[in-house]
């Protein structure tokens, strides 16, 4: 029986390549010569398609196959070192962070998740900014995602779009924007938080004992990050 996670990754490659060369699906199957719906069922990891299907899609995207083997997650660990070498300053910089944060309405800058945790220092990849948001002021969120060109998460698909916007409505609390990709936790009131500064800005985040206690992706990165830290007595 094919695996699960190699399913998920191939979805996750095919995904990708077709979306950075802005390729509908029926695109990518009328080029690899497959049904529209294979194409789907492979993006949303529900099928895992043969090497000779999976050649197909990736040739037409002018990109081939390469097999090989790592240590389990060997390209988490590589990324987590890689932004344990790199300043704080440098790793919030290549998010575009600051200029989200800056175009967001006037909501109360919680910052939670594994975005409050790079900004305490830990060296976790972070792929969003993540924030705590009140349930009140989803109009006022809703409102500005529709101004800049916000599109919803559909888990359905595996890509973003067709849903509807407002976090009341069914689907993951996830979204696309002319500035970044924005994931919330919505709450009736937001968490205790800390403050922490980098540069002439301060942030208001979610302390780390309290995401570890609460956010379970960034509690599993944060312990990875940990038992893989040198101890003082080396």
């Amino acid at each position: 029986m094919p695996s699960p996670r190699l399913a998920i990754l191939i979805a996750s490659v095919v995904r990708e390549q077709r979306h950075l060369r802005d390729l509908t699906q029926c695109e990518l199957a009328e080029a690899a010569g497959v049904s529209q719906a294979a194409v789907a069922r492979i993006e949303n990891g529900n099928r895992t398609p043969s090497i000779t299907v999976l050649e197909a899609l990736l040739a037409a995207m002018g990109v081939q196959l390469v097999v090989g083997v790592e240590p389990l997650d060997a390209h988490l660990d590589a990324r987590m070192d890689d932004l344990a070498a790199r300043p704080i300053a440098e790793r919030i910089e290549a998010l575009a962070l600051d200029d989200l944060l800056d175009r967001l309405p006037d909501l109360p800058p919680v910052i939670t998740g594994s975005t409050a945790a790079l900004l305490q220092g830990a060296p976790v990849p972070v792929e969003a900014l993540e924030i705590a948001l009140r349930w009140q002021d989803s109009k006022l969120f809703t409102s500005w995602l529709e101004n800049n060109y916000g599109r919803r998460w559909n888990a359905r698909w595996s890509e973003f779009g067709g849903l509807w916007l407002e976090p009341e409505e069914p689907g993951e609390h996830r979204w696309s924007t002319t500035y970044g990709e924005i994931r919330a936790t919505m709450c009736d009131e937001l968490p205790e938080t800390i403050e922490v500064r980098h540069g002439q800005r301060s942030y208001q985040v979610v302390p780390l004992v309290e995401l570890e206690l609460t956010d379970a992706r960034a509690a599993d990165l944060l312990r990875r990050y940990r038992d893989r830290r040198p101890t003082d007595g080396g």
